[in-house]
């Protein structure tokens, strides 16, 4: 299977939301997947001004870590969004990204049609906005034409939901967002397996 998934983690530490994407690419390179992590750690990504730049130039007018980015994003079947909860919400680094993707569309209005989405948010209490956060991450997914993938009912309704506890130990003890973490990645697997059959 030569289906590439990107993972893209939005915490700027080596945290929880590192180290619960990494166990998503894990499992699906274990379901036969080729996988790609890439974090905003120690990045250099600046803020979408909507200066139309892109839409004469088709490219972004700044130059910085997004261009490596875009290639990635280029090549990928799969996207993950993965991101720490910030003020009931995905964090500043993510919402850059999506932002910056203007410039990727910009260029080839279908870049992201087709391609199957999902997310991953860890927030430092047990309803500290990790739903907010997936919603944003889908409705970027649905604006972008990308296909976005949840885990269903029972505990993993818009996709993989953590409470890190503030610490690396307390995502790692979190049993029910491990569960939704599986049950997503399944749905995610079986999506992208599917969409390659047609």
């Amino acid at each position: 299977m030569s289906m590439k998934v990107l993972g893209i983690c939005g915490s700027p530490r080596q945290q929880a939301t590192e180290y619960v994407l990494s166990e998503a690419l894990r499992i699906l390179e274990e379901k036969g997947f080729e996988t790609k992590f890439w974090t905003v750690r120690g990045k250099e990504i600046g803020f979408c001004t909507h200066c139309d730049y892109c839409l004469v130039e088709k490219q972004c007018v700044i130059q910085d870590d997004m261009q490596e980015l875009y290639v990635l994003l280029t090549e990928a079947k799969g996207i993950i969004l993965a991101t720490p909860v910030y003020n009931g919400g995905v964090s500043a680094q993510i919402k850059a990204i999506m932002d910056r993707t203007r410039a990727a569309v910009a260029s080839d209005e279908n870049i992201f049609k087709g391609k199957i989405g999902m997310g991953i948010a860890a927030g430092g209490d047990r309803a500290g906005g990790q739903e907010l956060a997936l919603m944003q991450i889908h409705t970027f997914f649905i604006l972008n034409g990308i296909i976005p993938i949840s885990g269903g009912y029972f505990g993993a309704n818009l996709g993989a939901t953590f409470w890190t506890k503030d610490t690396l130990e307390g995502v790692k003890s979190d049993e029910e967002g491990f569960r939704s973490l599986r049950k997503t990645v399944k749905k995610f697997a079986d999506f992208l397996k599917k969409h390659e059959e047609k």
